[in-house]
């Protein structure tokens, strides 16, 4: 498992039935994770002294409950700094265990020793795309969301990376890179992290089961001559990190070589010393 520990203003204080503690920055919240499907004592007193609490509904959604918590506040990492804010559905903005992966590509952008253009794929509020831009690549960060490519560009100009070569698209991921392999365009990374279900700016209707495997087969064939990696997140319970290794396998490695490793990405569970399963991720890199 590929592990997300080296924050200092986020963790997971403790998990028990169905729930997780966690400390963002200097605020508590607790929100609902079908992972933790176990039930122990909470002896910890965070959670009786939250900030904020999402409780999920017996009917499908929820809600937030909050108790003294600022409409938006930030955190960082390693230099960067992000603009949180609870919103629909449990989230906050970003998902720190994808910490793990901005550090490998990182430091692979960095020991690149030359210039590298980045394609982010489904980028939401650009943890991925600031972390890249910050190693020093050019970023070409797409997503379908208007509101959620402002959110991104907030978190780069709070991060002191406004000025950095970024290219904020709004559109469809798939049109977005057909259009690509016609201008001709090459990259010499791509990160995605397709949602299993969702909507395009024009009601395109995205399935990850049906659309993930095209959608790779694509954006293989924009790959430069040198390529460096190729990173592919999934939430998807049904898309086990054998199922990734195999997609980047057959439709990367097979013509371009390189190897290619697939893992559960989590965070530690400071109580406990357990770690917490956060989704998968498969990285093929030359």
């Amino acid at each position: 498992m590929w592990l997300a520990d080296q924050w200092k203003d986020y963790e997971v204080i403790d998990c028990s039935n169905g729930e997780k503690l966690e400390r963002w920055g200097n605020y508590l919240l607790v929100r609902p994770d079908p992972q933790v499907i176990w039930d122990t004592p909470r002896a910890h007193k965070g959670w009786k002294q939250m900030n904020g609490h999402y409780h999920r509904s017996s009917k499908g959604g929820g809600e937030w409950e909050f108790f003294d918590l600022p409409q938006q506040w930030t955190i960082g990492y390693k230099g960067l700094t992000f603009n949180l804010k609870p919103f629909s559905f449990k989230h906050t903005g970003l998902f720190p265990e994808q910490a793990a992966n901005w550090d490998w590509f990182g430091a692979k952008i960095r020991e690149a020793g030359r210039p590298v253009k980045v394609l982010n794929l489904f980028a939401y509020t650009g943890g991925a795309t600031l972390a890249a831009a910050q190693a020093g690549a050019a970023v070409t960060h797409v997503d379908a969301s208007k509101g959620m490519v402002g959110w991104a560009k907030e978190n780069a100009a709070s991060s002191g990376l406004a000025d950095k070569p970024i290219r904020w698209i709004v559109d469809d991921c798939v049109k977005f890179v057909e259009r690509e392999i016609r201008r001709g365009n090459h990259y010499d990374a791509v990160i995605m992290d397709p949602p299993s279900y969702g909507r395009g700016p024009k009601g395109e209707i995205w399935k990850i089961e049906d659309a993930i495997h095209p959608l790779v087969r694509l954006c293989a064939q924009l790959l430069s001559d040198q390529p460096l990696f190729f990173l592919i997140n999934s939430y998807t319970t049904g898309l086990a990190p054998a199922v990734l290794s195999y997609l980047l396998g057959v439709e990367v490695a097979a013509s371009r070589g390189g190897t290619v490793r697939a893992e559960e990405i989590g965070l530690p569970v400071t109580q406990t010393g357990l770690v917490l399963p956060c989704g998968a991720s498969g990285r093929w890199e030359a």
